[in-house]
């Protein structure tokens, strides 16, 4: 026996390696410093995530009673990554594409991204991997009571559960990344999956070596039985057995999380399909060797899943017990945590988000409130799944029924892979047959294999296997129907898989699709051809900007949305303010959101928004061609139809151009009757007072006069405004540019404000223009922007010794004039609207101006090839920029 503080001391040592690494690894993906993260060897080391502690230790415990039949568990995914490569291919860039973050979310998501299928999903990969969670907490308990002494299970098993929980927590749900990636985690797996190889290596290189005197010895006078077992190899239980090893490989939620969503390079796959079928031959060379010498050096009755341990203890080798203590510990820990996070996720978007999305108001939004629901939802979800692990194991008191539970896992989530395959192969699988499929398959598992593994703890279960529920015979779970003498696994597999498989396609044959499950569909089938890079275009909705923003920030959280928006403002050419809310800017929100809340929840939550279901243009297409193919065999006809369909893309996007005009319109003139309203508002009744019969003293009817001579002036002002930012905006202002001195126009404009800032109390100086600097330009609309800049300045400049000052400068072929003053500025989060119409600053009240200055400076600036924009410094002040070519000489 080793003592329990040297165990203690390396185990806490290897954890905080981990935790380390993981935290390192983090650091900088969040800083973009992947690097080496980028590596397909990192990659194929993280999908050893398959060999667990039922393979490091279970599969030497397999060959000692049955001989080769442990082959099959590394005969199947070798198949897949060899032959099917392109099959793990499709998935992955069908999850790049459209952000899938779980196999409950592909599935869904392929199926016209249904909530209810996403929730089966879920619920199924619970169940099947409650139990295999129990099976990692047993065989790393057992290990550690070989390697301690006899530790109380229960206790062990806890801290265990709670040590990998709290693992899981820090680094799988430290943020809510786009992509759902955790690279920390993968990194840390990684490791784990260097020492658990070369631990089950070196117990193998010691047992043949060490032991038995080398290959030769290991294998002489072994008995055929120990080879081949008592009922031989090759028979149906092994094509059954490299079956769902095959489907294992894909269907599992922790193998789908790693292969799928945490992949960052399509081409890592390419070195993965000959390297992680490498890796599993040097999991599995050693396999045989071990057995053989457990049986051959061991006392009778020792527990071959327990050989990898005790053959180095009973031999002394105290250092290669922990050595093999440590890899069984990794093959464990890497398995549950990896599947507590991709539970947690399915989980947390598709049965906690629904719930959130029916019962929380809208009028309580709170930027990232739902990104804070997730994250604490997921940490609850890991918690919860490891808890129900633990108690599973609790349950069965550590029978031999967790012998078989990997099995048992593998035949449930088999259940996923007539739904998962067709929906990725054929157009015409529907929702309606692949919940029909699943839903049956998964009560059929649970009731003919899942049910019977607790037959021996409790008597009811044990007595109904025995005759059936309520006596009934034909009904009994491990012989349902009359299917006798076939061996439990296979039959169980028969009925689910086969029933599920049936049901799937006869329901698909006979139900129909709603249009987006069509799109889906053709979405799915065709990724290789549609996800050339082109964005779908959308039909309708009735989003606005600032409702999309909102929904991005409770989501991503304040800055990840303003970037996201502002990335795609800057795509339009909008430099600021909000992209417009067109088909192209809703399809990328759902996908960003996609990443986050899986794509049942964030086309919820965007259809919502939108107003409608929301339908690609150029998938209609496609899909509209694809009916037109399965109806009309004439080449003639289908180029008729697809020029009719592109004549009504044409015209939908025409008269959405039509809508967007005549709404902008409608809003302008709104704003104008606002602006005209006021002034003549005045007019009107300071002249009803003069008309009405009542005295008026001189006194007051001089004011009333003057009143109404300054209402007429604004007036005047505000149509003379609106008229020039219409014909600038139009394109007919005629400005006769000439090369011009921008010294003479900056001396002018201070002059002209010179009584109002010495009124005003504020110092206005300007440095000087380089000489023979000279700009092309209008200099008495050049003048107006600057008095109109210097004008704001001095009104809204409060400091106790208020300046401006401008700077002249040549840069890169062009003059800058910036106008800087010490008044605070304007804010970042003002500065997106300044340039807006009948928009005005947070000080506003203190000026009657419409709000129109602005925005003819910028367009005269631009009519003149210059530009006007509010420039930042490093303290976050701010100042205007005024930017002109120079003048050819």
């Amino acid at each position: 026996m080793l003592s329990v503080d040297l165990i203690l001391i390396i185990c806490l040592g290897y954890v905080v390696l981990l935790f380390a690494l993981a935290f390192v690894v983090d650091r900088r993906s969040r800083r973009g410093r992947l690097h080496w993260l980028r590596s397909p060897l990192i990659y194929t080391l993280s999908i050893s995530v398959y060999c667990t502690s039922w393979t490091f230790f279970g599969a030497v415990g397999s060959a000692a009673r049955n001989g080769l039949e442990f082959v099959t568990i590394y005969l199947g995914p070798t198949l897949v990554f060899i032959g099917w490569w392109w099959l793990l291919r499709k998935l992955v860039r069908i999850g790049r594409v459209h952000r899938i973050t779980s196999i409950a979310d592909l599935i869904s998501s392929r199926y016209g991204k249904s909530s209810s299928l996403a929730v089966l999903v879920t619920v199924i990969s619970v169940m099947a991997i409650t139990p295999y969670i129990a099976l990692q907490l047993q065989s790393v308990t057992r290990s550690y009571q070989v390697v301690a002494g006899g530790a109380d299970s229960t206790t062990t098993a806890f801290w265990i559960a709670a040590g990998m929980a709290l693992f899981t927590i820090l680094f799988g749900t430290r943020n809510l990344d786009a992509n759902e990636r955790h690279h920390g985690v993968v990194a840390a797996i990684a490791v784990e999956a260097v020492i658990k190889l070369v631990a089950l290596i070196v117990i193998g290189v010691y047992a043949v070596y060490g032991l038995a005197g080398g290959w030769r010895e290991i294998f002489a006078n072994v008995p055929d039985e120990v080879i081949y077992g008592q009922e031989g190899v090759f028979g149906s239980r092994w094509i059954v057995l490299t079956f769902l090893s095959a489907s294992a490989i894909i269907c599992l939620p922790r193998q789908f999380q790693i292969t799928v969503v945490e992949n960052v390079e399509e081409k890592h796959l390419a070195t993965a399909s000959w390297l992680f079928p490498l890796y599993l031959f040097g999991m599995s060379i050693f396999i045989m060797p071990i057995a053989i010498a457990g049986l051959k050096f061991l006392p009778s009755g020792s527990n071959p899943d327990l050989f990898v341990l005790t053959l180095p203890l009973q031999s002394g080798r105290q250092d290669l017990a922990l050595l093999a203590f440590l890899g069984g510990f990794s093959s464990a820990a890497s398995m549950v945590i990896v599947a507590a996070i991709a539970v947690s996720t399915m989980l947390s978007n598709h049965v906690v988000m629904p719930i959130a999305l029916h019962f929380f108001s809208a009028q309580h939004q709170v930027s990232g409130d739902v990104r804070n629901l997730l994250l604490t939802t997921r940490r609850i979800s890991i918690a919860l799944v490891l808890g129900l692990g633990f108690l599973y194991f609790q349950f069965s008191g550590g029978s031999d029924a967790l012998a078989a539970i990997g099995l048992i896992a593998f035949v449930g989530v088999a259940q996923f892979l007539p739904s998962l395959v067709g929906g990725i192969f054929w157009r015409g699988a529907t929702r309606m047959g692949a919940l029909v499929g699943l839903g049956f398959g998964f009560f059929l598992w649970a009731y003919t294999l899942f049910l019977p593994s607790f037959g021996g703890d409790f008597p009811q279960i044990a007595t109904m296997l025995e005759v059936g529920p309520w006596g009934i015979d034909l009904l009994r779970p491990e012989a349902l129907l009359g299917l006798q003498d076939v061996e439990p696994l296979t039959h169980a597999l028969i009925w689910s898989l086969g029933t599920n498989t049936l049901l799937f396609l006869i329901v698909s044959g006979l139900s129909d699709m709603r249009p987006l499950e069509r799109l889906q569909g053709a979405l799915f089938v065709d990724v290789f051809r549609s996800a050339s890079g082109e964005t779908p275009r959308f039909v309708g909705g009735k989003a606005t900007s600032e409702d999309l923003f909102v929904l991005a920030q409770r989501i991503l959280g304040a800055e990840p949305a303003r970037a996201l928006f502002d990335e795609m403002a800057r795509s339009e050419g909008t430099v600021d303010g909000l992209p417009s809310p067109n088909d192209a800017v809703i399809t990328r929100l759902e996908r960003e959101l996609s990443g986050s809340v899986g794509a049942a929840s964030a086309h919820a939550m965007v259809s919502r928004i939108a107003g409608q279901e929301m339908i690609g243009i150029t998938e209609l297409i496609n899909i509209a061609d694809e009916t037109q193919r399965l109806i009309e065999t004439s080449r003639q006809l289908s180029e008729k139809s697809t020029e009719l369909e592109r004549a009504a893309r044409q015209l939908r996007d025409a008269n959405e151009r039509l809508r967007s005009l005549d709404a902008r319109k409608d809003e302008f003139l709104n704003q104008v009757s606002h602006e005209l309203r006021t002034p003549m508002t005045s007019i009107r009744s300071f002249s009803e007072i003069l008309l009405s019969a009542e005295p008026v003293d001189e006194a007051e009817r001089q004011r009333f006069i003057a009143i109404i001579h300054e209402e007429c002036l604004r007036l005047t002002r505000l149509l003379d405004e609106i008229l020039d930012i219409s014909r600038l905006e139009a394109g007919t202002l005629d400005l006769a540019l000439s090369p011009i001195d921008p010294g003479n126009a900056i001396d002018t404009a201070i002059a002209t404000v010179s009584g109002f800032a010495r009124k005003s109390g504020v110092t206005v100086e300007s440095q000087p223009v380089a000489e023979k600097v000279r700009v092309r330009a209008n200099e008495d609309r050049l003048c107006q922007v600057l008095i109109n800049l210097l004008t704001n300045a001095v009104k809204y400049n409060d400091a106790d010794n208020p300046w401006i000052k401008l700077k002249p400068q040549v840069v890169a072929g062009r003059l800058n004039i910036d106008v800087i003053d010490n008044g605070g500025g304007v804010g970042r989060d003002e500065a997106v609207a300044m340039f807006e119409k009948f928009t005005r600053g947070r000080r506003a009240e203190r000026d009657q101006g419409a709000g129109l200055g602005l925005p003819i400076s910028r367009a005269i600036m631009r009519t003149m090839g210059g530009d006007l924009t509010i420039e930042f410094l490093a303290d976050d002040s701010t100042f205007f920029r005024v930017s002109l070519a120079l003048a050819d000489t």
